[in-house]
């Protein structure tokens, strides 16, 4: 069921920016990527929007996933893009993943809210070939459960750091 919430340009612009890979981009322009974005409802729950200061870009020190694993509002949804950098026992990949965050302890009103207005922010987002819909911490906060969404038990690495320990 569609709830009417509009997608606004500006997220539209930074799915573009993170999802267009520039190959001949010198380090500082790479630094300033985002890495992880978290998109919230408007104020008057009808417009989707960056949320403001909930973003990690790419050259911040320490490990980005932990970062954008505790930006998450313990009692509220979000959408995000997360970038995954990861190796499988083959290659090395990005990839975008489009986060669907709706913790048990959300009021029941923002989950449906957000439930509803997901395939808005979808749409928009066209490409991406990951999708996570997580419901708690537990569901999260092991970057293994990532890496299974990524690419099963081929995913050896995830943002640098080997998932076998």
């Amino acid at each position: 069921m569609a709830s009417g919430v509009t997608v606004d340009e500006n997220v539209l612009t930074i799915f573009n920016d993170m999802k267009v890979r520039k190959a001949n981009v010198n380090e500082e322009e790479k630094s300033k990527r985002k890495k992880a974005v978290l998109f919230c409802l408007s104020d008057d729950k009808k417009h989707i929007i960056m949320e403001e200061g909930s973003e990690i870009l790419q050259g911040e020190e320490g490990d980005p996933y932990l970062k954008f694993v505790k930006m998450l509002p313990p009692n509220d949804c979000r959408y995000a893009l997360y970038d995954a950098t990861y190796e499988t026992k083959e290659t090395k990949k990005e990839d975008l993943v489009f986060i669907f965050w709706a913790p048990e302890s959300a009021p029941l009103k923002s989950k449906m809210i957000y439930a509803s207005s997901k395939d808005a922010i979808k749409k928009k987002f066209t490409g991406i070939k990951h999708e996570w819909q997580v419901n708690g911490l537990e569901d999260i906060k092991d970057r293994k459960t990532l890496a299974e969404k990524l690419g099963g038990a081929s995913v050896v690495t995830l943002e640098g750091k080997p998932l076998n320990d």
